[in-house]
């Protein structure tokens, strides 16, 4: 799972098994934000908001990060038999989601990444992260 910011430039990348869904994980992901600050402070560790494709439709997860004061922008299922917890507005930023899989596209052009050689997690992590600095020196 890879994070990025509104610009599609990765801040923090992690690796599990593919079996494991993505509302369960996200957690542990976003424990690994740090973004700098401009001026003096700490480093920020939790965005402002989350733009998220339909498998993170789970009122769990909507409630948990609602309580972290984290927005949610993801649309529902189609199939979805409760209430729905947002209405249309909020889903007009998630046309920017194009921006996160332009980067999910950036790491596919890492064979070493498309095609997972390494039994290791942690050294197919590293690679990832390598890809990573490699996307953001570029764009700088």
């Amino acid at each position: 799972m890879v994070l990025v910011d509104g610009s599609g430039i990765p801040l923090g990348a992690t690796v599990h098994a593919a079996s494991q869904a993505e509302v369960k994980v996200i957690h542990e992901t976003l424990a690994i934000l740090r973004v700098p600050r401009v001026g003096p402070g700490h480093p920020r560790t939790k965005p402002r908001r989350i733009i998220a494709d339909k498998a993170y439709d789970c009122d769990a997860f909507r409630l948990a990060m609602l309580a972290r004061g984290i927005e949610v922008i993801a649309p529902h299922r189609r199939n979805r038999t409760r209430r729905r917890l947002q209405d249309g507005r909020p889903l007009r930023r998630y046309r920017h989601r194009w921006k996160v899989e332009r980067t999910f596209a950036w790491l596919q052009s890492y064979r070493r990444l498309v095609v997972r050689w390494d039994r290791s997690a942690k050294m197919f992590l590293a690679f990832i992260h390598v890809a990573c600095l490699m996307i953001t020196l570029r764009a700088l």
